[in-house]
């Protein structure tokens, strides 16, 4: 199972809305420039961002695009459906007729997957990304401090 870029990018830039937003609006071309995300795709994804409610935009100087909702309020699920991109399983995209116009013996199987990452997806909000990818920071920059204290001490 992959997902494709349309879903992983929005996510991303979603995220990075989201890291930085508090600055005021970010345009497209910081999203771009932060995220190494074709400017044309990234106006594709927020306009479909936009039309679900998820981002706002300002025009004019000093415009750009800020969060429509908390980030607490935006689930991973919900950016990923606003992009028409979905994570599916079955050969039929779920219409039942995957084998000679039928359903196939393992549909349930795959229907049921599907549905799990689905929820999985929209148990994790942008606030939670966001705390860790703090959390990671800080472990991060805690672990590169103890290795040079450790290494100042065996000098």
């Amino acid at each position: 199972m992959r997902l494709s870029t349309k879903g992983r990018y929005a996510v991303t830039a979603m995220l990075d809305l989201a890291l930085h937003g508090d600055n005021g609006p970010l345009t497209l071309a910081d999203i771009s420039l932060n995220q190494g995300i074709s400017l044309s795709y990234l106006e594709q994804l927020f306009a479909a961002l936009r039309s679900k409610g998820l981002v706002r935009g300002i025009r004019g100087p000093g415009g750009g695009y800020f969060l429509a909702k908390k980030t607490k309020d935006i689930s991973i699920a919900e950016i990923i459906c606003a992009v028409d991109e979905w994570v599916e399983f079955t050969r039929c995209a779920g219409r039942e007729n995957c084998q000679s116009g039928q359903r196939c013996l393992t549909h349930s199987l795959w229907n049921e997957l599907s549905s799990e990452i689905f929820d999985f997806l929209d148990h994790i909000s942008l606030a939670n990304l966001v705390e860790r990818g703090t959390q990671n920071q800080n472990q991060h920059l805690s672990y590169s401090g103890s290795q040079i204290t450790s290494s100042s001490m065996a000098a």
